[in-house]
Protein backbone atom coordinates (compact mmCIF):
# COMPACT_ATOMS: atom_id res chain seq x y z
CA UNK A 1 0.00 0.00 0.00
CA UNK A 2 1.16 3.56 -0.64
CA UNK A 3 -0.23 6.76 0.86
CA UNK A 4 0.63 10.37 0.16
CA UNK A 5 2.50 12.30 2.82
CA UNK A 6 3.97 15.81 2.86
CA UNK A 7 6.38 17.06 0.17
CA UNK A 8 4.78 14.68 -2.34
CA UNK A 9 6.32 11.63 -0.64
CA UNK A 10 4.56 8.31 -1.26
CA UNK A 11 4.90 6.28 1.93
CA UNK A 12 5.15 2.50 1.63
CA UNK A 13 3.10 0.46 4.12
CA UNK A 14 3.67 -3.28 4.36
CA UNK A 15 1.01 -5.80 5.44
CA UNK A 16 2.55 -8.51 7.65
CA UNK A 17 -0.75 -10.35 8.22
CA UNK A 18 -2.03 -11.97 11.38
CA UNK A 19 -5.38 -11.72 13.15
CA UNK A 20 -6.74 -9.46 15.85
CA UNK A 21 -6.40 -5.72 16.56
CA UNK A 22 -4.36 -3.64 14.13
CA UNK A 23 -0.72 -3.04 15.08
CA UNK A 24 1.63 -0.59 13.34
CA UNK A 25 5.44 -0.78 13.52
CA UNK A 26 7.50 2.39 13.05
CA UNK A 27 11.23 1.83 12.54
CA UNK A 28 14.47 3.30 13.84
CA UNK A 29 16.83 5.54 11.88
CA UNK A 30 18.69 3.69 9.14
CA UNK A 31 16.43 0.65 9.28
CA UNK A 32 13.10 -0.15 7.62
CA UNK A 33 9.73 -1.82 8.05
CA UNK A 34 10.78 -5.42 7.35
CA UNK A 35 13.26 -5.46 10.25
CA UNK A 36 10.18 -5.86 12.47
CA UNK A 37 8.48 -8.60 10.48
CA UNK A 38 9.96 -11.35 12.68
CA UNK A 39 8.37 -9.64 15.69
CA UNK A 40 5.06 -9.36 13.82
CA UNK A 41 5.23 -13.07 13.02
CA UNK A 42 5.51 -13.86 16.72
CA UNK A 43 2.40 -11.75 17.31
CA UNK A 44 0.37 -13.13 14.41
CA UNK A 45 -2.21 -14.79 16.65
CA UNK A 46 -2.76 -11.57 18.61
CA UNK A 47 -2.52 -8.75 16.04
CA UNK A 48 -2.87 -7.89 12.38
CA UNK A 49 0.44 -6.15 11.76
CA UNK A 50 1.56 -3.43 9.38
CA UNK A 51 4.77 -1.41 9.18
CA UNK A 52 5.79 1.72 7.31
CA UNK A 53 8.98 2.83 5.62
CA UNK A 54 9.75 6.44 6.55
CA UNK A 55 11.01 8.72 3.78
CA UNK A 56 14.53 7.89 2.73
CA UNK A 57 14.26 4.38 4.18
CA UNK A 58 13.22 1.09 2.66
CA UNK A 59 10.87 1.56 -0.27
CA UNK A 60 9.85 5.15 0.52
CA UNK A 61 11.80 7.78 -1.44
CA UNK A 62 12.81 11.17 -0.14
CA UNK A 63 12.71 14.48 -2.01
CA UNK A 64 16.06 15.11 -3.70
CA UNK A 65 16.60 18.44 -1.94
CA UNK A 66 15.16 17.45 1.47
CA UNK A 67 17.39 18.54 4.35
CA UNK A 68 15.80 16.33 7.07
CA UNK A 69 13.04 17.73 9.24
CA UNK A 70 11.86 15.31 11.90
CA UNK A 71 8.34 16.72 11.80
CA UNK A 72 8.05 15.19 8.32
CA UNK A 73 8.71 11.77 9.83
CA UNK A 74 5.69 12.57 12.00
CA UNK A 75 3.75 13.26 8.81
CA UNK A 76 4.72 9.83 7.46
CA UNK A 77 3.62 8.04 10.64
CA UNK A 78 0.34 9.98 10.72
CA UNK A 79 -0.75 9.18 7.17
CA UNK A 80 0.26 5.52 7.58
CA UNK A 81 -1.71 5.17 10.82
CA UNK A 82 -4.76 6.91 9.36
CA UNK A 83 -4.63 4.67 6.28
CA UNK A 84 -4.74 1.39 8.20
CA UNK A 85 -6.97 2.56 11.07
CA UNK A 86 -9.23 5.34 9.77
CA UNK A 87 -11.54 4.94 12.79
CA UNK A 88 -8.70 4.94 15.32
CA UNK A 89 -8.12 2.33 18.00
CA UNK A 90 -4.64 1.48 16.73
CA UNK A 91 -1.87 -0.25 18.69
CA UNK A 92 1.64 0.84 17.69
CA UNK A 93 5.26 -0.01 18.41
CA UNK A 94 7.88 2.60 17.63
CA UNK A 95 11.62 2.14 17.95
CA UNK A 96 13.93 5.14 18.43
CA UNK A 97 13.04 7.60 15.63
CA UNK A 98 9.95 5.51 15.00
CA UNK A 99 8.78 6.03 18.57
CA UNK A 100 9.11 9.79 18.22
CA UNK A 101 7.21 9.81 14.91
CA UNK A 102 4.31 7.87 16.44
CA UNK A 103 4.08 10.29 19.38
CA UNK A 104 4.04 13.13 16.83
CA UNK A 105 1.13 11.38 15.11
CA UNK A 106 -0.72 11.08 18.41
CA UNK A 107 -0.29 14.81 18.94
CA UNK A 108 -1.78 15.54 15.50
CA UNK A 109 -4.64 13.05 15.71
CA UNK A 110 -5.56 12.27 19.34
CA UNK A 111 -8.02 9.55 18.38
CA UNK A 112 -5.61 7.44 16.34
CA UNK A 113 -4.06 5.19 18.97
CA UNK A 114 -5.26 3.11 21.89
CA UNK A 115 -1.67 2.64 23.03
CA UNK A 116 1.84 3.34 21.75
CA UNK A 117 4.81 1.31 22.93
CA UNK A 118 7.80 3.59 22.37
CA UNK A 119 11.20 1.93 22.74
CA UNK A 120 13.79 4.61 23.61
CA UNK A 121 12.08 7.30 21.50
CA UNK A 122 14.27 10.18 20.33
CA UNK A 123 12.50 12.93 22.26
CA UNK A 124 14.92 15.37 23.87
CA UNK A 125 14.65 18.95 25.13
CA UNK A 126 15.21 21.20 22.13
CA UNK A 127 18.90 21.75 21.29
CA UNK A 128 19.23 23.88 18.13
CA UNK A 129 22.45 23.19 16.26
CA UNK A 130 23.81 23.14 12.75
CA UNK A 131 24.17 19.85 10.88
CA UNK A 132 27.70 18.60 11.41
CA UNK A 133 28.11 20.07 14.91
CA UNK A 134 27.55 16.77 16.73
CA UNK A 135 30.63 14.51 16.69
CA UNK A 136 28.82 11.48 18.06
CA UNK A 137 30.00 8.03 17.09
CA UNK A 138 26.62 7.08 15.59
CA UNK A 139 26.67 10.05 13.20
CA UNK A 140 30.23 9.39 12.13
CA UNK A 141 29.50 5.69 11.73
CA UNK A 142 26.46 6.39 9.56
CA UNK A 143 28.29 8.89 7.37
CA UNK A 144 31.15 6.46 6.79
CA UNK A 145 28.96 3.40 6.33
CA UNK A 146 29.81 1.18 3.40
CA UNK A 147 26.83 1.36 1.07
CA UNK A 148 27.65 -1.19 -1.67
CA UNK A 149 28.53 -4.88 -1.80
CA UNK A 150 28.99 -7.45 -4.52
CA UNK A 151 25.86 -9.35 -3.45
CA UNK A 152 23.20 -9.69 -0.76
CA UNK A 153 25.21 -12.58 0.69
CA UNK A 154 28.35 -10.45 0.91
CA UNK A 155 26.42 -7.72 2.71
CA UNK A 156 24.97 -10.21 5.19
CA UNK A 157 28.36 -11.80 5.87
CA UNK A 158 29.90 -8.37 6.46
CA UNK A 159 27.30 -7.33 9.04
CA UNK A 160 27.21 -10.74 10.71
CA UNK A 161 30.95 -10.58 11.38
CA UNK A 162 31.15 -7.44 13.53
CA UNK A 163 29.23 -5.50 16.19
CA UNK A 164 26.59 -4.42 16.68
CA UNK A 165 24.78 -6.40 13.99
CA UNK A 166 26.57 -9.63 14.76
CA UNK A 167 24.36 -9.72 17.86
CA UNK A 168 21.12 -9.31 15.88
CA UNK A 169 18.68 -12.19 15.60
CA UNK A 170 19.68 -13.84 12.28
CA UNK A 171 16.15 -13.56 10.87
CA UNK A 172 16.13 -9.83 11.54
CA UNK A 173 19.59 -9.36 10.05
CA UNK A 174 18.49 -11.20 6.90
CA UNK A 175 15.41 -8.96 6.71
CA UNK A 176 17.59 -5.85 7.09
CA UNK A 177 19.80 -6.90 4.19
CA UNK A 178 17.15 -8.44 1.92
CA UNK A 179 14.88 -5.38 2.07
CA UNK A 180 17.42 -2.67 2.92
CA UNK A 181 19.50 -3.15 -0.22
CA UNK A 182 18.54 -3.04 -3.87
CA UNK A 183 20.29 -4.59 -6.89
CA UNK A 184 22.57 -2.51 -9.11
CA UNK A 185 24.66 -3.36 -12.17
CA UNK A 186 27.67 -4.07 -9.96
CA UNK A 187 25.98 -5.69 -6.94
CA UNK A 188 23.69 -4.25 -4.26
CA UNK A 189 23.47 -0.84 -2.61
CA UNK A 190 21.77 0.53 0.49
CA UNK A 191 18.32 2.05 0.01
CA UNK A 192 18.92 4.42 2.95
CA UNK A 193 21.85 6.56 1.85
CA UNK A 194 24.55 6.93 4.55
CA UNK A 195 24.35 10.72 4.35
CA UNK A 196 20.59 10.63 4.89
CA UNK A 197 21.00 8.41 7.93
CA UNK A 198 23.74 10.67 9.33
CA UNK A 199 21.67 13.84 8.85
CA UNK A 200 18.70 12.19 10.52
CA UNK A 201 20.87 11.45 13.57
CA UNK A 202 22.21 15.01 13.52
CA UNK A 203 18.78 16.60 13.54
CA UNK A 204 17.23 14.31 16.16
CA UNK A 205 17.51 16.88 18.95
CA UNK A 206 16.04 19.82 17.04
CA UNK A 207 12.29 19.09 17.01
CA UNK A 208 10.06 20.48 19.77
CA UNK A 209 8.07 17.34 20.66
CA UNK A 210 9.49 17.21 24.20
CA UNK A 211 7.88 20.56 25.00
CA UNK A 212 4.50 19.37 23.73
CA UNK A 213 4.34 16.03 25.52
CA UNK A 214 1.89 17.32 28.18
CA UNK A 215 -0.67 17.88 25.38
CA UNK A 216 -0.80 14.20 24.42
CA UNK A 217 -3.65 12.15 25.93
CA UNK A 218 -2.77 8.83 24.27
CA UNK A 219 -1.55 6.06 26.56
CA UNK A 220 2.17 5.68 25.88
CA UNK A 221 4.39 2.99 27.37
CA UNK A 222 7.97 4.28 27.22
CA UNK A 223 10.58 1.53 27.39
CA UNK A 224 14.35 1.75 27.80
CA UNK A 225 17.25 -0.57 28.15
CA UNK A 226 19.67 -0.19 31.04
CA UNK A 227 20.28 3.46 31.88
CA UNK A 228 24.01 4.15 31.84
CA UNK A 229 24.28 7.67 30.37
CA UNK A 230 21.84 10.43 31.31
CA UNK A 231 22.09 12.23 27.97
CA UNK A 232 20.98 9.25 25.89
CA UNK A 233 17.69 7.78 24.62
CA UNK A 234 17.66 5.42 27.62
CA UNK A 235 18.58 8.20 30.04
CA UNK A 236 15.80 10.53 28.89
CA UNK A 237 13.07 7.86 28.60
CA UNK A 238 11.73 8.11 32.16
CA UNK A 239 11.48 11.89 31.90
CA UNK A 240 9.55 11.51 28.64
CA UNK A 241 7.09 9.17 30.35
CA UNK A 242 6.67 11.55 33.29
CA UNK A 243 5.77 14.44 30.97
CA UNK A 244 3.04 12.41 29.25
CA UNK A 245 -0.37 12.62 30.98
CA UNK A 246 -0.91 8.88 30.34
CA UNK A 247 2.68 7.75 30.19
CA UNK A 248 4.27 4.81 31.98
CA UNK A 249 7.90 3.79 32.06
CA UNK A 250 9.58 0.39 31.90
CA UNK A 251 13.33 -0.20 32.20
CA UNK A 252 14.82 -3.44 30.89
CA UNK A 253 18.03 -3.82 32.93
CA UNK A 254 19.47 -6.34 30.49
CA UNK A 255 18.45 -4.35 27.41
CA UNK A 256 19.99 -1.68 25.22
CA UNK A 257 18.94 0.52 22.31
CA UNK A 258 19.03 -2.40 19.86
CA UNK A 259 17.18 -4.95 21.98
CA UNK A 260 14.22 -5.19 19.54
CA UNK A 261 16.65 -6.52 16.92
CA UNK A 262 18.49 -8.82 19.31
CA UNK A 263 15.53 -10.39 21.09
CA UNK A 264 12.33 -10.46 19.01
CA UNK A 265 10.71 -12.93 21.43
CA UNK A 266 11.07 -10.56 24.39
CA UNK A 267 9.97 -7.60 22.27
CA UNK A 268 6.83 -9.42 21.15
CA UNK A 269 6.02 -10.24 24.76
CA UNK A 270 6.66 -6.63 25.75
CA UNK A 271 4.01 -5.52 23.25
CA UNK A 272 1.52 -8.13 24.48
CA UNK A 273 2.05 -7.07 28.08
CA UNK A 274 1.71 -3.37 27.30
CA UNK A 275 -1.60 -3.91 25.53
Amino acid sequence: MRVESSDGVSVAIHDFGGSGPTLLFSHATGFHAHCYQPIATRLSESFTSFALDHRGHGETPRPDDWQVDWDRYGDDATVAAEAIAPDGGLVAFGHSMGGASLVMAALRNPGLFDVIVAFEPIIFPNMPRRPGDDPSRMIAGARNRRDSFASFEAAFDNYASKPPMQFFDPEILHAYVDHGFEPTESGVTLRCAPEHEARTFEMGGTHNLYDRLPEIETRVVVVSGKVEVERSPAGIAERVAERLPNGTYIELPAGNHLTPFMDPDATAQLIRDAV
